[in-house]
């Protein structure tokens, strides 16, 4: 099996499941598998990486032994993606505290401005072999 990276999302955050829609239509190479930061799969990695299993305000990146949150995950995972995604690479210019400020604002208020599910979002059966749990 190739290298996978895997994103850690908040399974019930429509913003969040948005983002995640996002990488699956544009993961031409196929390096991306997700979990749900609520799920069984989620909670044993943000262990293993000794992360809060109760803050679910990021989504991480886990790359081999390493791991990106905030708006450099963002960065690096458009730096994967096919098509006009790789724009967002010009962040890289912009400090890294004033992008996950930024980032922190959303992150806040992500359920009062795009709502939330009542449950993890479950994947179709296209989908399925790209989750973990």
């Amino acid at each position: 099996m190739n290298h996978k990276k895997i994103i850690l999302f908040d399974g019930v955050c429509n913003f969040c499941n948005y983002w995640v829609n996002f990488v699956l239509k544009r993961d031409r190479k196929n390096l991306f598998l997700f979990a749900a930061l609520q799920s069984k799969a989620g909670q044993e990695f943000l262990t293993k990486l000794n992360l809060s299993t109760t803050n679910f305000d990021t989504f991480i990146l886990i790359d081999g032994d390493s791991f990106q949150t905030k708006s450099d995950a963002a960065i690096s995972i458009a730096s994967n993606l096919s098509g006009w995604p790789k724009v967002l690479l010009v962040g890289r210019i912009i400090p890294r505290f004033l992008r996950n400020f930024i980032y922190d604002l959303i992150a806040k208020n992500r359920y009062k401005i795009f709502g939330k599910r009542e449950s993890c979002r479950i994947p179709t059966k296209d989908e399925k072999e790209k989750f973990l749990d």
